[in-house]
C-alpha cells in the first residue's frame, strides 16, 4: 500500500497537510509531539481532527528536551528576538524539526511506511532555519542512509504563502475544519474569529489572519 505518516500538531498547516495526504495516499497515520509547548490545546484539536478524518493518531511525549524558546518558556516574549541568534524570533525551538522528523522516520520504518508529510514552509513563515527546503533535503538523505531505507519527506506547503495555504484548504474541502478545529495561536487563545481561534498579539495569529483576508480578497475562499 501507498502509506504516509503525517506530523500533526493540531495547527493550520499540519491539518491542511493531513487532508493533502488523505488525497494522495491510500493509507495515512499521524503522529504528534508533546514537547512542553506553552499549551496543550493544539494537541487536543489534533486528536479531534484525527477522529473526524478517521486516522490513527499517536502522541509522543518528549518533555524537558527542548530549552531556550518562547514557545516553551512562558516568561519569554513571543514578539522578541531569539537570545542566541538575532536573525531568529524568540519562538524558534532549537532542534525541534530535527528531532520530530528523526522520530517520525523511526516510527515509519517500523511500520513499513516510506512517506512522511510535514507542514514546514519557507515562503511565509517566522524565519525558522529548520523549515527550509535545504534542511528537508538534507534530512531525507541522512535518514535514508542511516536507516538503509528510502524515506520520502513531503512538504506540500513549502512554496505556498499563508493565503495560498488557505486556498489549498478550500480545494481539499477542509476549510471548515481549519477554521473550527485548529489552534495556531502561540498563546492558545480561544477567541473565535472569522479565520479561527486566536488573538493578534503573536506572529502566528497575525500570519494566519493576514493570509485569510488576502485569500478572501482574491476570492480563493
Amino acid at each position: 500500500m501507498n502509506k504516509a505518516l503525517v506530523l500533526l500538531s493540531g495547527g493550520q498547516d499540519s491539518t491542511t497537510c493531513l487532508y493533502w495526504a488523505l488525497e494522495n495516499f491510500s493509507y495515512v497515520e499521524a503522529v504528534g509531539f508533546d514537547y512542553g509547548q506553552r499549551h496543550s490545546l493544539e494537541l487536543k484539536f489534533a486528536k479531534k481532527t484525527a477522529l473526524i478524518a478517521n486516522v490513527n493518531f499517536e502522541i509522543i511525549s518528549i518533555n524537558n528536551l527542548f530549552k531556550n524558546s518562547a514557545l516553551i518558556n512562558k516568561t519569554q516574549d513571543l514578539n522578541a528576538i531569539h537570545p542566541n541568534n538575532k536573525k531568529l524570533p524568540s519562538s524558534f525551538v532549537p532542534g525541534r524539526n530535527i528531532l520530530f522528523i528523526s522520530l517520525a522516520s523511526s516510527i515509519a520504518y517500523n511500520k513499513k511506511i516510506d512517506n512522511i508529510v510535514t507542514g514546514v514552509c519557507e515562503t511565509d513563515y517566522s524565519g525558522y532555519p529548520d523549515c527550509r527546503k535545504e534542511f528537508i533535503d538534507s534530512m531525507k538523505k541522512s535518514i535514508s542512509i542511516g536507516l538503509d531505507y528510502n524515506i520520502n519527506i513531503h512538504t506540500p506547503l513549502m512554496n505556498l504563502d499563508k493565503a495560498k495555504i488557505w486556498k489549498l484548504a478550500k480545494e481539499l474541502g477542509c476549510i471548515e475544519i481549519i477554521i473550527n478545529n485548529t489552534m495556531t495561536d502561540y498563546n492558545g487563545s480561544q477567541k473565535k474569529n472569522e479565520w479561527g481561534y486566536g488573538k493578534l498579539d503573536n506572529p502566528a495569529s497575525k500570519l494566519r489572519s493576514q493570509g485569510y483576508y488576502t485569500a478572501k480578497k482574491n476570492k480563493w475562499i
